[in-house]
């Protein structure tokens, strides 16, 4: 793993010349007040959620700054492909791709004209409520198996006044038949042209454990590979990027890295 950054990389595209989808939408800034969702926003414990590596809100702290550099970084390349969202995958379990994911979307909206959507769609492992320690009454599961409004299962968290959450309340059988229905597709676009002021984030399942992804690609604008320096092995990272080779990679993201902290860069 020695050819990727202490903590990312995002100046390497891994698919060079790589195009957006043709069903792009522009970003449109609107950051009125009737676009903020009204719903209460859900209780969480501040200590829990450092204990869980979770910035707070603002994306403040030690850990914070080179989130900060990831998000401008990610930005940027989404501007230059016209995209609105990202999908945030991982060749296997365990590489850290939720915590980013949640750690991304909070830096987002801690940006003075940004906010950010976080769509849990790891539909066979959800953990994005888990790891903000609440339980949702409604879920981006019920919006796909029952029709369930979109605007029924978001959730605001306390302190986090732009981040908006999509939760999954539970395990989803025949998770990937589900994501490639035309119901997911129109939760999907919904979604983009309801909040075109916000970047949306998907936590999706391990590229190589399950076919969700492949299944849920034509919807990917753009994706971000995190991988783990401790156990990701070369020939799954060259795999998972040839699966999605018709996939905007905007870069990579490297967890567990062996390299000291104020080494970032190679």
């Amino acid at each position: 793993m020695k050819n990727f950054t202490r903590l990312f990389d995002l100046e390497r595209t891994p698919l060079d010349g790589a195009q957006a989808p043709s069903d792009v939408v522009a970003p449109v800034m609107d950051f009125s007040a009737s676009a903020v969702l009204r719903t209460a926003p859900v209780k969480v414990d501040p200590a829990a959620l450092e204990r869980a590596r979770i910035l707070p809100s603002g994306a403040g702290g030690p850990n914070g700054a080179p989130y900060k550099m990831l998000r401008t970084q990610v930005l940027r390349r989404l501007e230059q492909l016209g995209a609105t969202s990202l999908a945030v995958i991982s060749p296997c379990s365990q590489d850290g791709k939720t915590l980013t994911a949640i750690n991304l979307a909070i830096t987002i909206a801690a940006a003075a004209d940004r906010t950010s959507l976080l769509v849990d769609f790891d539909l066979r492992n959800p953990g994005i409520h888990k790891r903000f320690g609440f339980e949702p009454q409604a879920g981006a599961d019920d919006c796909l198996q029952s029709g369930v409004p979109p605007q029924d299962a978001l959730v605001r968290i306390e302190g986090y006044e732009r981040l908006t959450v999509l939760p999954t309340r539970a395990r989803v059988e025949q998770s990937s038949e589900l994501l490639n229905t035309q119901r997911a597709g129109d939760l999907v676009t919904e979604l983009r042209n309801r909040y075109l002021n916000r970047i949306m984030i998907f936590d999706l399942p391990p590229v190589l454990q399950a076919d969700d992804v492949l299944a849920f690609s034509r919807h990917i604008q753009a994706a971000l590979l995190v991988v783990n320096e401790r156990h990701t092995r070369r020939e799954d990272v060259t795999r998972t990027l040839e699966l999605l080779r018709d996939t905007p990679v905007v870069g990579t993201v490297l967890n567990g890295s062996r390299t000291p902290d104020t080494q970032y860069y190679y």
